[in-house]
């Protein structure tokens, strides 16, 4: 199974230039047979852009989880904590292996759906075939 995720380009991409390996959420999908995640590249992109498998899913209290995921977060320690501002604990999406698309997709046309706030699952689409 696959969500679909809104992440600001320049975090999008540094996810496929492989200096993000983590993606930080305050909250996350319950459903435990998400594998893969569709990345959109919110706005001024508004693409959908490649996708990753996911290792593994931290949920620690926010100073074991910058600790643990601090060396390939693709984030300042500032940003990390105005992010999780009046949270205690957080999650981070380990990037296990990414495939960029050579052309992004559109949201709508390909995958019939609108930019999630926060995820979105996806039913299997023509825009998931191999590219």
């Amino acid at each position: 199974m696959k969500v679909i995720l809104s992440i600001k380009p320049k975090f999008a991409y540094k996810i496929f230039d492989g200096s993000k390996k983590f993606e930080f959420r305050k909250s996350i999908f319950k459903n435990a047979n998400v594998k893969t995640i569709i990345v959109y590249a919110s706005s001024p992109v508004q693409k959908v852009i490649g996708e990753f498998e996911i290792g593994k899913i931290f949920n620690n209290n926010l100073a074991a989880l910058w600790d643990l995921t601090k060396e390939y977060s693709g984030i300042t320690e500032d940003y990390f904590y105005d992010y999780f501002t009046n949270k205690e604990n957080g999650f981070a999406i380990q990037i296990k292996s990414k495939k960029k698309y050579s052309e992004p997709k559109c949201l709508r046309e390909d995958f019939n759906l609108h930019p999630p706030q926060s995820f979105a699952y996806v039913k299997s689409t023509k825009a998931q075939q191999p590219v």
